[in-house]
């Protein structure tokens, strides 16, 4: 989880410097507890991630953006029913490229279009047969320095399957204390979700929200399902507190559930040996953005 600018910067009411070049990282680690699934077992997972962002703003009404992420999950399970004496997956690698372009269509219309690619895979794999790839498109419209209101929506081929997702942009700052806003960047797994958050005093905020993620990955070949597919869905409702460290540099706690949670995995002949819900999942995360 990571709090996404990208939406605020385009959509907002002023642009950046022309020729300027905004750059941030995000550095983020998740923890989900040990989770029971309804088919008997249970199940941990922890996941690392780094993000490198660049936008470059090209005149005073476009801008193009770079973006190159790495990440890890590590999958721990126990008493796993109904899938012999194997576990379903364990560590997923997902590296992954991004690029955008925003422009203003008038005074108050802006309109973005990013494709992006991803490789997820268990370990093992490499980059045959786990892309992930698509395009987001965008609009949205200031209605006043206070409120941005657009669409998005998502394009994506999953591994093996494609998956359509629209989405909702807003940026409302309702008051001084209080905004409603998307948390999240869009992407292969989903949408933006939406977050209410609210200012405290000396740098403080909170806030809760929530999103939808959905994830397919290439299992490797050593796996019990040779060369199939591992699938991961959830909403996490969560709860923030954030912590501004300077201008440029902010730390966020999250609390999530994460609910109607279902794992799958698909075979080479599109059957499906192994598919189970799992109960509500507690997860904590810890994430540091800076932006220069």
């Amino acid at each position: 989880m990571s709090t996404s600018t990208t939406y605020a910067q385009n959509f907002g009411p002023q642009s950046p410097p022309v020729g300027s070049v905004i750059t941030s990282v995000n550095v983020n680690a998740i923890n989900q507890f040990n989770t029971n699934t309804t088919s008997g077992g249970s199940f941990n997972w922890q996941d690392a991630n780094i993000s490198l962002n660049n936008r470059y703003q090209i005149d005073a009404n476009s801008s193009i953006g770079l973006s190159l992420r790495d990440g890890y999950q590590n999958w721990s399970w126990s008493n796993i029913s109904g899938y012999g004496t194997q576990t379903p997956w364990k560590g997923i690698q997902s590296p992954g490229i991004g690029l955008s372009y925003f422009q203003k269509l008038d005074a108050d219309w802006t309109a973005g279009f990013a494709p992006i690619v991803d490789w997820v895979a268990e370990n093992g794999v490499g980059t045959a047969g786990a892309a992930t790839y698509g395009a987001i498109g965008s609009a949205a419209k200031r209605y006043s320095n206070d409120l941005t209101i657009g669409l998005g929506t998502g394009v994506f081929r999953q591994v093996d399957k494609t998956k359509v997702f629209p989405f909702l942009l807003i940026n409302w700052k309702i008051n001084e204390k209080w905004t409603l806003n998307n948390p999240l960047p869009a992407g292969p797994s989903g949408g933006a979700g939406l977050e209410l958050s609210y200012a405290l005093a000396n740098k403080w905020k909170i806030a809760g929200g929530a999103a939808y993620r959905s994830y397919r990955f290439r299992l490797s070949n050593s796996n019990y399902t040779p060369n199939g597919i591992g699938q991961n869905s959830f909403i996490p409702v969560f709860t923030r507190l954030s912590y501004a460290i300077d201008r440029g540099t902010s730390a966020d706690l999250y609390l999530a559930a994460n609910v109607g949670g279902k794992l799958s995995v698909t075979d080479v002949n599109g059957a499906t040996p192994y598919s189970t819900n799992y109960q509500t999942g507690l997860a904590l995360a810890f994430s540091v953005t800076t932006r220069f």
